[in-house]
């Protein structure tokens, strides 16, 4: 109990630190050089830039404002949400995560939809049934989820999800084989570790790690639903025949798929790591190249574990990673990548009743998400980050490649404000792609050696081409948006809540136990306590809402 109230102390010295100044002290004050000031907290781990980043201070003169931005930093995100909510004073933005509902229930939200009219950017960044989707049960906008919005033309060269990742250098001792289900991937792993135990320093590879930590422990447990062919509805699975709930937990596949991580385990194939480790020290380890293989989303790993990767010269040995279109049985259609966007309704930016200057705040974001504010954040200063060629389409040098994912550059000279409202697919000027890492021609340009070798060997020319593209699933998908912010307040939600606690203390033990039949017999036993019938029924029901408001769009 004693450790508990030390580390409840520490989070609210942390924050108090944090944001010293927010609330009625800020909320765009001007400073010494006329430029509004504002902060903002985000609710997952980041990056922090220097205070006199350069591509900051430009946008702050372009548009007169500029953000402090802080991360989740020595506690879950759900105890710095409840320390803000407990001291009732906030940063002027916030992105909750799971957490967005406790701070719209306790009164923390500035309602948004009077305002978004007068801000074309802001307004033209959904259609009106998207922004409707965002509305709680007063009625009310309260938040801009940020991210998948695709402006024109889709133009994704990355996969950005989830998917079982390997190592180029693993594909190609194998001569690139056609990887199609669970047993060939760990196969090849295993066949190259033993032909390969350590990189050509003389490390020691890791065959296979997982990751665990808290939230992100969907590296561990959501594969079944890829697995049998559907796409990441993140929580359940959807008929889309019988437009039905199904729970991926406990199908023939979970068992199937639980029962090789068990085997694996038991050969020393993974990480036995995989349960303790914490988020940072499992991208140490992606960072190290050491890792052959895992699965995660692409999001997850690859802004920091690549380019530390990038940055070592590791990626021209071909520690890189490709995605590999992993089914449970030959024969199956995958879909682990879906085309079109994916607007999360569960969370997003939201501005807080702190927030002293809410025009001031909405207007920022209005300028982030015009054209040129937008290229800045993305592509960066045109001379020094990117060039532009006859036809007028952006391009880089391998220098500027090279110093894009330098750790130090970015935290000089880049600026993304990567939490705030931002699009993807293709710019306004109907050519150039709104990130560098979309624009075809640049993104293989960029490619290592190890990589473009790949793709020609698999007769591709991106990661996404790596696992194909199905359509978007339904006018339901996702339904992790709905799950996410489920409450203990209705008994779905609190078979919820008790189905992960569950998971996080048994499928560790069930992919580490001696008997896989008994660990499994156990983990059903105690997994069927939760209620889940409770949460399927409940998903269910937000299935058949989101049917019936998609119908009055048609």
């Amino acid at each position: 109990m004693k450790k508990k109230i030390v580390s409840a102390v520490l989070c609210v010295a942390m924050l108090s630190t944090m944001f010293a100044g927010c609330g009625k002290q800020n909320g765009g004050v001007v400073n010494k050089d006329g430029i509004k000031e504002f902060t903002a907290f985000f609710a997952v781990p980041g990056s922090e830039i220097n205070d006199d980043n350069e591509i900051q201070q430009l946008i702050a003169e372009k548009t007169g404002c500029k953000v402090k931005e802080s991360w989740l930093t020595g506690q879950t995100a759900e105890e710095a949400i409840g320390t803000l909510i407990a001291g009732g004073e906030y940063p002027d933005f916030v992105d909750a995560g799971n957490s967005s509902v406790q701070m719209y229930e306790a009164g923390a939200l500035v309602p948004l939809d009077d305002y978004i009219d007068n801000y074309p950017n802001i307004k033209e960044f959904f259609t009106e049934q998207e922004w409707d989707a965002l509305r709680q049960s007063d009625g009310h906008i309260y938040w801009i989820p940020q991210f998948s919005n695709i402006y024109g033309e889709e133009r994704a060269c990355v996969h950005n999800d989830e998917a079982f990742w390997i190592q180029a250098r693993v594909l190609e001792w194998a001569g690139y084989p056609k990887v199609e289900t669970l047993d060939e991937y760990f196969d090849l792993i295993e066949s190259y570790n033993e032909a390969n135990p350590t990189m050509e320093d003389g490390t020691e590879n890791i065959p296979y790690t997982i990751l665990c930590d808290d939230w992100r422990y969907f590296c561990l447990e959501n594969a079944p639903q890829f697995l049998d062919g559907y796409p990441n509805d993140g929580s359940v699975i959807v008929d889309p025949d019988k437009l039905e709930i199904i729970d991926y937990n406990t199908t023939p596949t979970a068992k199937r798929y639980f029962q090789k991580l068990n085997e694996e385990y038991k050969k020393g194939i993974v990480d036995p790591e995989s349960f303790t480790q914490t988020y940072d020290e499992y991208i140490a380890k992606i960072s190290s190249g050491r890792v052959l293989g895992m699965v995660d989303q692409w999001w997850d790993f690859a802004y920091n574990g690549e380019d530390a990767i990038k940055a070592a010269g590791l990626d021209e040995q071909g520690c890189q990673y490709v995605p590999l279109p992993i089914t449970i049985d030959k024969g199956m259609k995958n879909q682990w990548h879906n085309s079109g966007g994916v607007q999360n309704v569960s969370a997003g930016l939201a501005i807080t009743t702190s927030c002293q200057d809410v025009e001031g705040a909405l207007q920022f974001i209005d300028d982030l998400l015009g054209q040129d504010i937008h290229d800045l954040r993305f592509w960066g200063v045109e001379g020094e980050d990117y060039l532009v060629d006859d036809n007028g389409l952006y391009y880089r040098t391998p220098e500027m490649r090279k110093q894009a994912s330098d750790t130090a550059y970015k935290a000089s000279h880049l600026c993304t404000y990567s939490y705030f409202p931002q699009y993807i697919g293709t710019s306004r000027d109907g050519k150039n792609a709104m990130r560098a890492e979309e624009q075809e021609g640049e993104f293989f340009d960029g490619l290592s050696e190890p990589i473009k070798k790949c793709f020609e060997a698999y007769g591709v020319k991106t990661y996404v081409e790596m696992l194909g593209t199905t359509p978007a699933p339904g006018s339901w998908y996702p339904m992790y948006t709905y799950s996410s912010t489920l409450t203990t307040s209705t008994p779905g939600g609190v078979a919820w809540a008790k189905m992960g606690e569950i998971k996080h203390q048994y499928l560790p033990k069930v992919v580490m136990s001696e008997d896989f039949e008994q660990g499994w017999k156990e983990y059903m036993k105690v997994y069927k306590e939760c209620k889940p019938e409770d949460f399927i029924s409940e998903m269910q029901t937000e299935l058949d809402r989101r049917m019936e408001e998609a119908a009055k769009y048609e």
